[in-house]
């Protein structure tokens, strides 16, 4: 019997691991066509499957449902920000390490993306969940979990108690009211380059200060 521990066995766990990344991707891949061509509610778990020649069994070895594979390119955008948003230096304020987060997020993600889909699948599938009302009441409860989420990242960064300091969960409120609208806009455009969202962005947040504090009259 090798041992597991051997140099032998490694190269076996990478292939293996490999080999499932693989499996997901393509039936991420499929599942995302399907729901773009014939729509979400239509399309069945066997459609998908069969679209990749695996088993169902192998489909929910992956994902719970169909609702978990359409949210799995959110996921994977999400989790980047926040790994981002973690890695920020401690010294940077709260809207600061927000705004250095999502775009060091969006200047790394695409390759990620593009492993799984076409960037422009990724738009369309946004799309797709904002124009799907069950998928869109599952976004916004998403999105509400995420914001907290955030909030409690920004309160322990500055060593704050959310449920006693408003701050961190007002921030994190403005920030993420932002992302909605730059997300939508990017969406209805022409150009779905992640260049194209990651400008949005920026330009964006760099609005919010000034559109909180400062009189629009006369400004452009």
């Amino acid at each position: 019997m090798t041992d597991e521990r051997s140099p032998t066995a490694a190269p076996v766990t990478g292939l293996r691991e490999r080999k499932k990344r693989r499996t997901r991707n393509a039936l991420l891949r499929a599942a995302v066509v399907l729901f773009l061509s014939q729509g979400y509610e239509r399309t069945t778990v066997d459609e998908i499957t069969d679209a990749v020649n695996v088993s169902q069994r192998t489909f929910f070895r992956y994902f719970a449902n169909k609702e978990e594979v359409v949210f799995a390119l959110q996921e994977l955008v999400e989790s980047r920000f926040v790994a981002e948003l973690h890695a920020r230096p401690a010294a940077e304020g709260p809207f600061e390490a927000l705004r250095g987060a999502a775009l060091a997020a969006w200047d790394s993600v695409e390759v990620a993306l593009s492993e799984v889909v076409p960037v422009d699948l990724y738009m369309r599938s946004y799309r797709l969940i904002e124009s799907t009302p069950a998928l869109l009441a599952v976004h916004l409860r998403r999105s509400t979990e995420l914001e907290e989420r955030i909030s409690r990242l920004i309160g322990a960064r500055e060593g704050l108690d959310v449920d006693a300091d408003p701050r961190p969960r007002v921030a994190v409120a403005a920030f993420c009211g932002v992302m909605r609208v730059t997300g939508r806009l990017w969406g209805r455009g022409e150009d779905t380059s992640v260049e194209s969202i990651r400008v949005l962005t920026e330009s964006y947040l760099d609005r919010i200060g000034p559109a909180l504090t400062s009189s629009w009259r006369g400004s452009a």
